[in-house]
């Protein structure tokens, strides 16, 4: 069952949702790559790891201020043999149990395709094309910091960019600077954000409304092997087709996060509706 909407499902932003989504799109958008790539290019998964604090509710988060007695091993330990000998009467040492404040972790990960020229020794990394995740639109966290760092590497080398944003919520994260986006770029829920390292002071920019499907965007190759163009739409359809989506969502009751603006709820609940007739 496809998705109601023309383009991005705004639905899909639930963070219970998206992280599922993201790794799917990924992995669909490198294997719509895959084919239309000329040798010795080949696409590629590239996977950044970190730990962050868990939100999951593993137990209580303070155990209750007690006392107890030390065993008695313990408290003969700590009197002086003198004493106990003498048969001296010796009051029970009490100590305070602490308090335990447990702060469990996860491990984090996500996925990007990365475009890779040549084999072996000679194999080096030409494109890396990115879906930014909440996490990487959130302040303080460690996705963010990580991502932003290797944001920064990238831009420093021959090496192109190219970030998805599908996330309405969050940080403006991607490469372009916020102040010469908002200048240059009427505002619209989602874009994609691609740097070219031969157009070193160019950053290329796909609007993505509401109402519109998703761009058919240019991967490009090193200069002189041209670029490929892959249709952000259709790995979008195959990545709801093969997902849980249609099942997870119920688009009559829920409510896409964060919350819409007037004009866009009115425009989200015509297609729900045309779409329940």
């Amino acid at each position: 069952m496809p998705s109601p909407f023309p383009g991005m499902d705004p639905y899909l932003e639930n963070p219970g949702i998206f992280l599922d989504f993201h790794d799917a799109f990924i992995a669909y958008l490198r294997e719509a790559m895959q084919p239309e790539l000329p040798d010795p290019y080949v696409a590629a998964l590239g996977r950044r790891a970190w730990v962050e604090v868990s939100e999951r509710f593993i137990g209580p988060d303070v155990n209750v201020l007690h006392t107890h007695s030390l065993p008695a091993s313990a408290r003969s330990s700590a009197i002086p043999m003198s004493i106990a000998n003498q048969g001296v009467s010796v009051a029970t040492i009490e100590v305070t149990e602490p308090v335990v404040v447990h702060v469990p972790h996860d491990e984090q990960v996500e996925t990007r395709v990365e475009l890779y020229v040549g084999r072996g020794q000679d194999r080096r990394l030409v494109t890396a094309i990115e879906l930014l995740s909440p996490a990487n639109k959130t302040a303080s966290e460690r996705g963010r910091e990580l991502y932003l760092r290797k944001q920064k590497e990238l831009l420093d080398t021959k090496t192109h960019l190219i970030e998805i944003d599908f996330l309405r919520a969050g940080l403006h994260t991607t490469a372009v600077p916020e102040n010469r986006y908002k200048r240059s770029v009427a505002p619209t829920p989602y874009h994609v954000c691609a740097h070219r390292f031969d157009r070193f002071e160019d950053f290329l920019i796909y609007p993505i409304r509401f109402q519109d499907k998703l761009p058919t965007i240019a991967i490009p190759l090193l200069p002189g092997d041209g670029e490929i163009a892959i249709s952000l739409q259709k790995v979008f359809e195959r990545t709801y087709a093969a997902g849980p989506y249609h099942r997870e969502i119920d688009y009559t009751n829920d409510v896409p996060p964060p919350p819409l603006n007037e004009a866009d709820r009115q425009w989200v609940m015509q297609v729900i509706a045309t779409r329940s007739t």
